[in-house]
This record gives structure tokens, sequence and C-alpha cells, in this order.
């Protein structure tokens, strides 16, 4: 049995239970799901969550929620994360406003204190104990102190038509990306480009490309030592203003308190 087999089997082998998972090990599994709903919590750098048609970005000292069945996996690209992983009983969950959406929320104080009680744990957690009753709890409020969801998000596809272009604008974030000039190279209209855009992604040019590139400087002010004006030009804004403005409007947080996370 391999160790995503194994693990599967743990997680999901008792529905009463709850299962603690505080090894760095999901992004060494394929994408799958589980019987259970899961909290996963990243700590110290940021964490890539792909759906089938969805990437998401969970920065450090944020969590995200994923119901039952909803197929993923996780990728990170650095050994000094902390990720911490519960997976819980089921108690409807699909059929909640909350628990059935998968959402990707900033951590409090009181889940975190809560987490860090959990470090040590490892497996699983039975009805009875003081352990489940506390995780059970944790479970119950997080509707009520999680109301803020973190939205940003990059939409993927299985378009070999629309990945060489999204490769040319990921390897050229840097610079300023117009339109019409990624239509012509690409040889479609801007009109044509624009219905591709839709069709596949279901968003527009300009927005995948600001969400791009706010997703790259999230990835350069947790990852690297430069001030928010490099970062900036790193991402192809020549003024500070409006990248900071558009940070703001997309990450509800200004790039310097953005970088207080790392």
């Amino acid at each position: 049995m391999d160790l995503f087999e194994k693990f599967k089997d743990e997680i999901d082998g008792n529905a009463a239970s709850i299962y603690v998972l505080n090894e760095p090990l999901e992004n060494r599994f394929p994408m799958h799901w589980h019987h259970k709903s899961q909290i996963l919590l990243v700590e110290g750098g940021i964490a890539y969550l792909n759906t089938h048609d969805k990437q998401y970005y969970i920065p450090a000292r944020h969590f995200v929620w994923i119901p039952p069945h909803v197929a993923h996996n996780i990728k990170f690209n650095s050994s000094s994360m902390v990720i911490h992983n519960i997976y819980f009983m089921d108690e409807g969950d699909v059929d909640h406003p909350f628990y059935g959406q998968l959402s990707i929320y900033p951590v409090t104080g009181l889940i975190q204190e809560i987490l860090q009680l959990s470090e040590a744990w490892q497996g699983n957690v039975y009805s009875g104990s003081w352990e489940y009753e506390l995780l059970t709890t944790l479970k119950h409020i997080l509707p009520h102190i999680s109301k803020q969801p973190f939205t940003l998000l990059l939409p993927t596809t299985d378009d070999m038509r629309m990945q060489e272009i999204l490769s040319y604008l990921h390897d050229n974030v840097s610079e300023t990306l117009m339109l019409p000039d990624i239509a012509a190279r690409f040889g479609y209209s801007v009109r044509s480009l624009t219905r591709l855009f839709k069709q596949t992604l279901n968003t527009s040019f300009l927005q995948y490309v600001k969400m791009m590139k706010m997703t790259r400087a999230m990835e350069l002010l947790l990852q690297t030592d430069k001030n928010v004006s490099e970062v900036a030009y790193e991402v192809g804004y020549s003024g500070l203003t409006a990248f900071s403005n558009t940070f703001q409007q997309m990450i509800n947080m200004r790039p310097s308190d953005f970088r207080q996370l790392k």
C-alpha cells in the first residue's frame, strides 16, 4: 500500500472520528477527495490548492475549508512551511451554507490557539475525549467567526489554446500585458480572444492579468526580501500607488501589512 492509500484509509476509515495530520504530506498526494470535511492551516508561506477548474492561493495565517467529496490536491514550495490538517466527521456538511463551500479565511486568535493545542496530536481523535470535544467546538464556531473569505483565485482550463496563452502571460508577468498585443501575438482578434477567455476561464483578460500579477506579488512579499516598490516593479507596475491600490482591492490588505504574515 502506498503512502496516499495508507493515509486515505486512516482518514476515512472511521466516519465518526476526527483525524489530525500535522505532517506536510498532502503535497505528496495526487488529486483526491475525502468522505470527511477538511481544514488546512498554512504557516510560513503560500500553499496552492488545485481543483479541477481553479487554483486557490492560501497565504500564511489563513486556512482553507474543504467540503466532503471535493477533489483537490495541495502544493507548496517551501520546506519551512508548517501545515496543519484536521478532517472532521460529516454532519451533513455539503448542505450547510458554510461547510458546503470551499473557502479560504484568515486565522483568528481563537482558531490559532485551538490549533496550537493540537500541534502534537496525530491520528484519530474519538468521541468522549476532551480533544474530540475541543475540535468539534472548533468546527461548530467556524461559521460564526469566519465571515470574510479570502477570494483571490486563478481559474484553470484544459483548453490547449488557452494553456499556451496563459503560460506566456505567467512568463511575462513583469511586463505590461495588453489585450490587443496578446491577441496579435497568438493570431486572434481582440473580440475572439475576449470570447475565449470568457468561455474557458469565465473571466476577462484584464481580470485574469490583475489576479495573476497579485498572486505573484503575494509570493514575492512572503518568499523574498524585496521591498514593496521592488515587488511592484517585478509584477509590471511602474507606480507604487497603483500597485498598492490594486493589491488592497483584491487582497483586502495593504502590501506592507501582508508582508507581516511572513
